[in-house]
């Protein structure tokens, strides 16, 4: 048992449900959330480990919670869940402090990888440090990957890059699978998040 507390945010009640029920048989403490508000409003509960929470929510976002979250330097992570369409809003999230994204449907252990990972991170390694590691990880992209990266950290779906680029969309696929590779990632969440540290 980690006995480690989560809060799930999201106004989806079979999804709020489905998420504790997994946390909870993997040994979390978990209290659910119908709101962002409902959250901040409930903060001085007890102590949270990591939140989880939907992107599209009435009233706060999930964009806007983590800002608040920041704003009130609360020091826990955030993982949004996202659905497909919001990247963009998701990479937005990840600059603004959100430590991972994850796109619907997901399976069970991405989520559970997501949390662990960010259960680790704490205490956060000092930002420099963390800043060489990133920038190390993307040392070996051509130019023309890094205009890929940027696009995609824009949040530009293939076709927008191609056209900016003036190459085809197929040779986009082969960049990011490039990207992919060269950084030894295993998602587009894991890739942004290396990209935003290292400040591109």
């Amino acid at each position: 048992m980690t006995g480690r507390r989560i809060l799930v945010i999201d106004d989806d009640a079979a999804m709020r449900d489905s998420l504790a029920f997994l946390l909870d048989v993997n040994g979390f403490y978990v209290a659910t959330y119908e709101t962002a508000t409902a959250f901040l409003n409930d903060v001085a509960s007890g102590p949270v480990d990591c939140i989880v929470s939907d992107i599209h929510m009435p009233g706060m976002s999930g964009l806007e919670l983590v800002r608040n979250v920041k704003a009130d330097r609360v020091d826990c992570p955030v993982v949004l869940i996202t659905g497909h369409g919001d990247v963009s809003l998701a990479v937005e999230a990840m600059k603004a402090g959100a430590v991972d994204f994850i796109e619907k449907p997901f399976k069970e252990e991405v989520l559970l990888r997501a949390i662990n990972s960010a259960l680790k991170a704490r205490p956060t390694k000092p930002a420099d440090a963390a800043k060489l590691q990133a920038e190390a990880r993307l040392a070996d992209l051509s130019s023309r990957e890094r205009d890929v990266l940027q696009g995609l950290l824009a949040g530009k779906i293939n076709k927008v890059i191609a056209h900016d680029l003036g190459i085809s969309p197929r040779t986009v696929e082969v960049y990011r699978a490039n990207l992919m590779a060269k950084t030894n990632v295993r998602s587009m969440s894991e890739l942004m998040r290396i990209a935003i540290t290292a400040g591109l």
